[in-house]
């Protein structure tokens, strides 16, 4: 079971040699190790992780997609989808957890991922795409294809 439906997801036009390009799986939990590479993840047991990625498919508005290569994750993006009362009861869609493995870097695998979830944010009927990114990372979002377009507000809760 994956938290896309396949036909949300375009794997003929986006291919990289050895690597795989899917959906998340129900038994990725490999991803937890990865995204600690991105933020604190805190403690994940299989478990939590399973249950999560149910919650996640039974709502239909965040999509996961993995890179893999010999049997582990080396990177992940997620769309998370907004409905929207403007632009004619749209939809936004927003890229968030891009996350590239230190030893998978420079090999265009971002550039890969975020291609997937625009082209997804399109046939989810979204009018634009947001990601919110790190000032030193704006560069590479620029080879991506997005434009630098505002300032992110923010609040954090702690415990």
């Amino acid at each position: 079971m994956t938290v896309i439906d396949e036909c949300l997801f375009d794997m003929d036009s986006i291919w990289i040699e050895d690597y795989e390009l899917r959906p998340l799986r129900r038994n990725d939990y490999g991803l937890v190790s990865l995204l600690s590479e991105l933020t604190e993840v805190g403690e994940i047991s299989e478990q939590a992780f399973t249950d999560r990625f149910d919650l996640l498919k039974l709502h239909k508005s965040s999509y996961v997609i993995v890179i893999v290569n010999k049997n582990r994750i080396v990177a992940c993006a997620t769309l998370v989808i907004e409905n929207k009362f403007i632009h004619q009861c749209s939809n936004v869609g927003h890229i968030e957890d891009v996350v590239v493995g230190s030893t998978e870097r420079g090999k265009r695998l971002g550039i890969v991922l975020i291609d997937q979830l625009k082209k997804m944010a399109q046939l989810l009927h979204c009018y634009k795409v947001t990601l919110n990114c790190n000032e030193r990372n704006v560069g590479f979002y620029k080879k991506s294809g997005l434009i630098d377009n505002g300032i992110q507000m923010v609040h954090y809760y702690h415990e």
